[in-house]
Formats: structure tokens, sequence, C-alpha cells
């Protein structure tokens, strides 16, 4: 291995709501260090972002100045400094033009990545973090095709030629939590272990045609009282009926090709590649830690690293 280029080269920083990750990142790609926090920007005190950056990556400045990527909902109106949205279509070279410096107290360059936005006939969409993933997975021969980054808000994202063209989001994650916490159909559910028949029949009945997510959702009450299903089912069959409304109405929106790349490696993730198996979707998976090659290729486009 060349050993210059398994020196370090670069920080980057994906700072999203709830958490935040660090990874020190050498020339050639290789990641030499991590770091994690549970202090996502809804969890720092007294908004100092300041002090939560220092004590997570400060150590890595102490032999060398290093450039700094960072990418997520730091940059939104609740964040460290909110930056513009950039419009898609965009590149890596767009990205790298619209970021934002901003130096610390400590005199520290950090250098922000902006978000995303788009506008549908319904409405305008946003995204913060999701693109730096992107196009971390475009420089790894994935530079076409449709992604997938489930979460509270998951993205679905269409790719060409290296190029960010359009995406779409869907509250999926945040309607599942208030339709189990805040009605009537938490009241059956039972908390337990993921039960597999239950998500399966609920993406069946998301995803078929002619279905009615207002209409059907009630079936999430009325299975259980009838002894249809077991109460331990209930959560995961409204999860299965709610993810698979969203890759239904991907289809129907021509977001759903024939494979998916999914980003994440968490277990909502092996959810949606369970449903979209179902709906007759092949999917692969995109490497860890794939925003580190997004905060490199930007940085490099953008100069900041040779």
């Amino acid at each position: 291995m060349n050993s210059a280029a398994s020196e370090p080269a670069l920080i980057g920083i994906d700072w999203g709501t709830t958490s935040l990750r660090a990874f020190l990142i050498a020339a050639d790609g290789t990641l030499l260090d991590k770091a994690a926090s549970s202090e996502g920007i809804l969890h720092v005190p007294d908004r100092d972002f300041e002090a939560v950056f220092d004590r997570c990556v400060g150590r890595w400045m102490e032999k060398r100045r290093l450039p700094v990527l960072a990418s997520g909902m730091i940059t939104s109106r609740n964040g460290w400094i909110e930056t513009p949205y950039a419009q898609a279509p965009l590149s890596v070279d767009d990205l790298a033009r619209a970021l934002v410096g901003f130096t610390t107290n400590r005199g520290t360059e950090v250098h922000f990545v902006t978000g995303v936005a788009t506008e549908h006939t319904s409405g305008p969409d946003v995204m913060r973090g999701e693109e730096t993933q992107i196009i971390g997975a475009s420089g790894l021969d994935m530079s076409d095709g449709d992604f997938v980054l489930p979460g509270t808000h998951s993205k679905w994202v269409r790719v060409s030629g290296g190029r960010i063209v359009n995406f779409a989001t869907f509250m999926t994650g945040e309607i599942f939590a208030a339709l189990l916490d805040h009605t009537i159909l938490g009241t059956l559910a039972v908390k337990g272990p993921f039960l597999r028949k239950g998500f399966d029949l609920g993406v069946a009945a998301g995803v078929r045609d002619g279905a009615s997510l207002l209409h059907d959702l009630f079936h999430a009450r009325t299975l259980p009282l009838m002894g249809r299903i077991e109460g331990g089912m209930v959560a995961d069959y409204v999860s299965g009926m709610l993810i698979g409304a969203e890759i239904a109405a991907a289809k129907a929106r021509g977001d759903a090709t024939s494979e998916i790349t999914l980003i994440g490696r968490s277990d909502l993730a092996d959810r949606y590649e369970v449903a979209l198996h179902a709906a007759g979707i092949g999917t692969k998976r995109a490497p860890d830690d794939i925003v580190a090659g997004g905060h490199l290729r930007i940085a490099r486009s953008a100069g900041l690293i040779a």
C-alpha cells in the first residue's frame, strides 16, 4: 500500500437529527478511524455544535490540520449552519461548487455539503445528507439506477450518469410511529420480536392492486379482534402495509425498476429488502459507511485534497 495514500487526508461528518458519525479518511478512501455520538442536532446541549465537533474529531486534528466536510441535517434550519438547497439534477461537481465554508472559533474550516431540492407536480421535495451517500455509491459502479434510503422519511432517488436527477420522500417511518403511539391501532399491538408472518401479510395488503391505505389500515384493528392475526403481529402488519403502500406508490411513479440499490444496514433496510422482493423487485446493498466515500469524492472535486 502506498504509505502517502494511507495517511489521513480528510475528516467526513455525517451529522443527522438523532446521531452523528465521523470518519478519518485516507486519500485512497481507506477509513482509518471512526467516531460516533448520539448528539444529533436535536440533542446538542445549548446548541453548542462546536463543542460536540471538538469532542468528536479534535484528536484527529492534533498532529495536522485536515479539511473537514460535514453533511446531513447539520445544515438545516435547526443545525449549525443553514445552507441553501442545490437544485437537482446535479453531480458531484455541482455539490462541490455549492459547498458552504465556515470557520470555527478555533480556526478550523468546515465545509458544509448543501442539501438538494427537486420539484414535483404536487410540490417541492428536499433532502439533506442522502445526496452525499448517493454520490459515494455512484463512485462504486453504482452510477445509474434507483436507490432507496429507508428511514423516518425514506428517499427514492433516481441516478443517471452519476447525477441525481430526481427523488421522492415518503414519510413512512414517521406515520408508522404516529399510528402506533397515537391511534387506536396501537392499543392492540403487543410488544415482542419481529414476526415475519405479520409483516408479509401487511406487505401483501399494501402492494395489492386496488389497495386503499386509509381504509385497509383499519384491518390492523379488525383482524386481531376477529382472531385472524395475533396481537403480537399488529405492529409488523402495519409496518408491512405502510412499506408495501410506499413501494406501490413508487411503482406508480415509475421509480421502482427491476432492481433497487438499498443504502443502509439497519433492521429497517432488511424489512425493505423483504418487501421489495415480495413485490417482485430485486435488490442489492451498498457498502457500509458509503457516506464517507461521498465526502471523499466531493472534497476531491472541490480541490480540498489531491
